[in-house]
């Protein structure tokens, strides 16, 4: 695992404009919107940017207003956007950016998101002109996600094409399999995401691969009625093992594990599989003001402390903790400059046993 002080970092996917009635307001009343960009690898481009560490992102946005002001975004919180191509009528018939619409949620109503992405300019775009080995040139880390394949034949296509040069490269790679149901069925996540795993290193969000049960006890499996189960200690082990036996080029697998008594007050625990053992993170209790990006806090604190070489132990308190803090941001992505911040919620006393 590349612990390089200098490592330097790129991630690929879709930029989002996200569109929110303020305090909390219902789309069907509201004339006002709060404007925001964000989307999963762009959240943690941010995220480790701020944290210090040289980040890239690319993607394909359109020529336009928003294409540009998505991209001065990114350059504002010191993230790299050269790699970032501005649509052409040439290149692909989209003048579109992706947009969604979140509704807040509070208390018992739980938050709303309604996407307004299809035919995007990312969506369209001929990835067959982009020449990989030199994207890729003199990084040391790839991370990508299991979103941008669902959008079209063709992301999907430069994802595994992605994959398999970093790996030929000798970069680092993680792969987030969070799953978009908005976006294509399970079944489709499920087989798409396990032709990435022979190409990953570092695991999040297992959600989508189905890969372990008991055909004789139905109860035992990392899921059960199309539902995530929420595992014990013993039970995520079994899962992380049978992952790395039937792909042992995994070093480290990661997963958050949410309670919510109600919208706006969660508890988060995380387990990660690493050298061999899995290890179980401190719970946390707190009350939220914005949700969305919690998971991409979670990636970008895991990926950060593995970067930085954290004990193991640390590594995955420190992500959870790096999600928490995520959750009292407005926007997408979990602006923090200060390790130290983070750590010292990591070291608060919740009187939890590990």
């Amino acid at each position: 695992m590349n612990s390089k002080k200098d490592a330097k970092f790129i991630t690929m996917g879709e930029i989002l404009l996200r569109l929110t009635p303020p305090n909390y307001g219902k789309i069907v009343v509201s004339n006002v919107f709060e404007a925001n960009y964000g989307g999963s690898e762009a959240n943690i481009a941010l995220a480790l940017s701020n944290l210090g560490v040289d980040s890239t992102f690319f993607s394909v946005v359109p020529d336009n207003s928003l294409g540009k002001a998505a991209i001065r975004m990114l350059r504002s919180n010191d993230v790299h956007c050269t790699p970032v191509l501005l649509s052409t009528p040439e290149q692909t018939p989209s003048h579109r950016l992706g947009t969604y619409y979140l509704e807040t949620g509070y208390g018992i109503r739980p938050s709303k998101v309604t996407y307004d992405r299809k035919h995007s300019a990312i969506s369209e775009f001929d990835f067959s002109t982009v020449d990989l080995d030199s994207l890729l040139e003199s990084f040391d880390w790839l991370h990508l996600s299991g979103i941008t394949p669902a959008l079209s034949p063709s992301c999907a296509r430069f994802v595994l094409d992605c994959l398999k040069t970093a790996k030929e490269k000798g970069l680092t790679v993680s792969f987030d399999g969070n799953f978009r149901s908005t976006l294509w069925t399970w079944e489709q996540a499920r087989d798409f995401c396990t032709r990435c795993l022979p190409y990953v290193d570092v695991l999040f969000g297992i959600e989508p691969y189905h890969l372990w049960k008991d055909e004789s006890d139905p109860s035992l499996g990392d899921w059960k009625d199309g539902v995530p189960l929420q595992p014990g200690f013993e039970q995520q082990e079994a899962v992380f093992r049978h992952f790395v036996e039937r792909y042992p080029n995994l070093k480290c697998i990661a997963r958050h594990v949410r309670t919510a008594p109600s919208v706006s007050e969660n508890s988060l625990k995380a387990y990660m599989w690493y050298e061999g053992r899995t290890y179980e993170s401190k719970q946390f209790s707190f009350h939220i003001l914005d949700r969305v990006g919690g998971g991409d806090a979670f990636a970008s604190g895991l990926i950060y402390a593995m970067i930085k070489n954290f004990p193991a132990q640390d590594m995955v308190d420190f992500a959870v903790a790096s999600s928490v803090i995520k959750h009292t941001i407005h926007g997408d992505a979990n602006i923090i400059d200060d390790e130290q911040l983070i750590r010292n919620i990591m070291d608060m006393n919740y009187d939890i046993k590990r």
